[in-house]
């Protein structure tokens, strides 16, 4: 059987950029940045929030390029990283179909819907009707992936049955600059609601992590979505 996922897709920063002698990525930033204005003599060991700050409020982010942040996405569809993918200035290594069993089926469902409600009429070939749901249809993709498997077929052509809601896992590089770039598509309010989910569950742990880069990020938690402020 299928296994249904609904709210399952999860974040794991694996690492933040940080210097050969353990500048943060704060300190990295100032340290490159200060170099349009010649004035490294004026770094102190509080000065690089003060200086990150003032360069992102002034636009200059090409220089927060210069610190980035290493996260796993888990439990997430291949819908999902269809989008995430769509951002070009990332590294990205992803769960491979060609070469991975997905005989352990998982598939995502959006969090308001029954996987159990028949709400499909399909006509077989006899002319016989049957009612089926989502779930029904998932473990339909499952029986024929298997049974392609057990047929001799490889997983790069078993996979062409598979579906969207596919269940999969995918690393992704970017510096943070992206990020905020990342975070201002996909944690609006009218952006689709897996990936909305995901990353503003990110957007939380990073305003935590690196408050100066995105604390001008406000979060909606009735919406389940964020924007930068207006104010």
């Amino acid at each position: 059987m299928a296994e249904i996922l609904q709210n399952k897709g999860s974040h794991r920063i694996l690492a933040v950029m940080t210097g050969i002698e353990g500048e943060t990525p704060l300190e990295l930033i100032e340290t490159a940045g200060r170099t349009a204005y010649q004035s490294r003599d004026k770094i102190t060991d509080d000065s690089a929030v003060k200086f990150t700050e003032m360069i992102r409020k002034r636009g200059h982010e090409s220089v927060i390029e210069h610190s980035a942040m290493i996260v796993e996405f888990n439990d997430v569809s291949r819908g999902f990283t269809h989008e995430l993918v769509r951002h070009r200035l990332v590294a990205y290594t992803q769960e491979s179909t060609r070469y991975v069993d997905e005989s352990n089926f998982k598939v995502v469902i959006p969090p308001d819907k029954n996987p159990d409600e028949k709400l499909v009429t399909l006509s077989l070939t006899n002319g016989n009707l049957i009612e089926v749901s989502f779930g029904d249809w998932m473990n339909l993709n499952e029986q024929m992936y298997r049974g392609l498997r057990k047929a001799g077929w490889v997983a790069q052509d078993a996979r062409q049955v598979l579906p969207i809601a596919t269940k999969s896992q995918i690393v992704a590089t970017a510096n943070f600059r992206e990020w905020r770039h990342i975070f201002r598509l996909r944690c609006a309010l009218n952006a689709h609601w897996e990936i909305r989910r995901v990353m503003v569950n990110l957007l939380r742990d990073v305003k935590k992590r690196v408050p100066v880069i995105f604390d001008d990020f406000e979060i909606d938690d009735e919406t389940i979505s964020a924007k930068i402020k207006t104010s």
